[in-house]
């Protein structure tokens, strides 16, 4: 089989470039452009020295020469929507691992799988470690009265709190069938409780020296059970993303989270 060829948005980013590296690794896959706002055209060096890819700051000039079959994105919202558009304009598959996206930009992006007959598979997390901590979540939700989430994140990230706790906060309570028990000072609404997601109190930290970091405290009548994920580095995104890449050609319309694609959904 051909590689699946794949244009990196965002390829001089920290995720980006660590992406970039994966897929020279990989022989289902192929670099063949990079799009970053940094880019000052010319061609990219790959990291295994293999050759060069064009790069550039414009997207739809590096899309017009590469004939790609799937974008990756690792942008910011604000990019990501008109690169989704871009993209699914020329019926290239998307990736996506931006967060912040609104509900509106999702229902966008599903209407843009159907008339362009595209797949897209976009995820708050692309850590398998993180994936799992939220199937688990999921599962002992069912059996605890009451749940906290605390997350920790480096201080240059956007959004709190993170795309990643809320979904776990709406999965643990979709997956229990009725609100957590809320204690009485959440009943009051103290500022220090932390943001409610569906009933579970988020607690976001942003600080120098975090990476990406969840811990989910679950609470009953004597004891407590603490599911916890910490990133170490990048590398973790690299075999969600990778799978992403190799499954968003084989499926159309839009796949959110990589629990349906690692066959988790439904069995929890």
């Amino acid at each position: 089989m051909e590689p699946i060829r794949v244009v990196v948005h965002g390829a001089l980013g920290k995720l980006g470039r660590e992406v970039v590296n994966g897929l020279c690794l990989d022989p289902e896959a192929q670099l063949v452009g990079a799009v970053d706002l940094k880019a000052t055209g010319g061609h990219l060096s790959l990291p295994d020295e293999s050759g060069t890819v064009p790069i550039s700051a414009d997207l739809r000039d590096i899309l017009s020469k590469c004939q790609a079959d799937v974008l990756a994105d690792f942008t910011i919202a604000k990019a990501t929507m008109p690169a989704a558009r871009l993209a699914a304009e020329k019926g290239i598959n998307l990736v996506i691992a931006t967060t912040g996206l609104s509900a509106g930009d999702r229902s966008e992006l599903e209407g843009l799988t159907a008339s362009n007959k595209i797949g897209i598979v976009m995820a708050p997390n692309f850590a398998l470690g993180a994936v799992l901590m939220i199937h688990l979540s999921k599962i002992a939700a069912r059996y605890m009265e009451s749940a906290e989430i605390i997350e920790q994140h480096h201080h240059l990230k956007a959004d709190a709190p993170s795309g990643t706790a809320i979904l776990t906060a709406k999965e643990m309570v979709e997956a229990r069938g009725k609100p957590f028990s809320r204690p009485l000072t959440g009943e009051q609404g103290s500022k220090s409780r932390g943001e409610e997601v569906d009933g579970v109190s988020v607690h976001a930290v942003r600080l120098p020296g975090l990476m990406a970091h969840q811990e989910v405290i679950l609470g009953a009548s004597g004891q407590t059970l603490t599911i916890r994920h910490d990133t170490i580095n990048r590398e973790c995104y690299l075999p969600g993303i990778l799978l992403a890449i190799k499954e968003v050609v084989k499926r159309q319309g839009l796949t959110y989270g990589l629990d349906t694609l690692l066959g988790l959904r439904g069995d929890e």
